[in-house]
């Protein structure tokens, strides 16, 4: 068995695989984790390794006895990864998308895969058929954009995230809803599309928290998933210790 550890700036996820399947998922607050993963060292008494990602939140005696529980391996730009990257700044990038890539690979390998995280940013990665990573972009997500309107302007209000009704917004807050949300879903739909004109067969996964909101307004075809990046993780790791 295996434990997945996501941190985030306030909190962790927490999964334990086995093989690849998910049996235990939990998120926890930063300052909980050591009691967590403790409780589930009990539970779990089979787990051997672990994978940490984005480890800067974490205290260096956090990573100590994690280390002390079990066979630890840190994500970062020097990690063996099951697939070629072409990014020209890998220091730079985030171990989110590099654990998403890794899923792909181990979910549809040797295919054109777009994989969507939208979150506090909204990422679009790709790698082709040949295994090989080229990169992608990334914006502003629902949320950062809701703050954006109104921390950068003196009028407008901090609205919570709220599908419209129609495109043409008779209100401030419906005006405000209309521009976010059909702009994020009008930017991913048009992201999908310059993709499939150069990659007719392209496979398309959408995840991250506003995956959820947003699968069922897209046009496109697509794969909405929650739990892609652990599942990423845990593909690292298994690739690392030759499992």
């Amino acid at each position: 068995m295996n434990l997945i550890i996501d941190v985030g700036n306030s909190f962790v996820k927490l999964a334990v695989f086995d093989g690849g399947k998910i049996k235990h998922t939990e998120i926890v607050e930063l300052n909980l984790i050591l009691e967590r993963i403790k409780a589930i060292k009990s539970t779990f008494n089979t787990i051997k390794k672990t994978i940490v990602s984005s480890v800067g939140a974490l205290s260096e005696t956090d990573i100590k006895v994690i280390g002390l529980y079990f066979n630890l391996l840190i994500l970062n730009s020097n990690t063996k990864l099951p697939y070629t990257s072409l990014y020209k700044t890998p220091k730079t990038l985030g171990v989110d998308r590099i654990a998403l890539v890794s899923a792909s690979v181990k979910n549809y390998p040797n295919n054109n895969v777009l994989i969507i995280d939208a979150g506090t940013c909204i990422t679009y990665d790709f790698i082709n058929n040949r295994n090989e990573y080229l990169g992608g972009s990334i914006s502003p997500g629902l949320r950062m954009r809701y703050k954006s309107l109104h921390n950068l302007t003196a009028n407008l209000p901090l609205l919570n995230t709220e599908l419209p009704n129609s495109i043409i917004g008779n209100s401030t807050k419906s005006s405000i809803h209309s521009g976010i949300v059909h702009g994020v879903l009008k930017e991913m739909d048009g992201v999908i599309e310059e993709y499939k004109e150069k990659y007719s067969d392209l496979t398309v996964i959408l995840t991250g928290g506003d995956s959820n909101f947003l699968s069922k307004q897209l046009k496109s075809s697509i794969f909405a998933t929650s739990n892609f990046l652990l599942e990423g993780l845990n593909f690292i790791l298994q690739f690392n210790s030759n499992e």
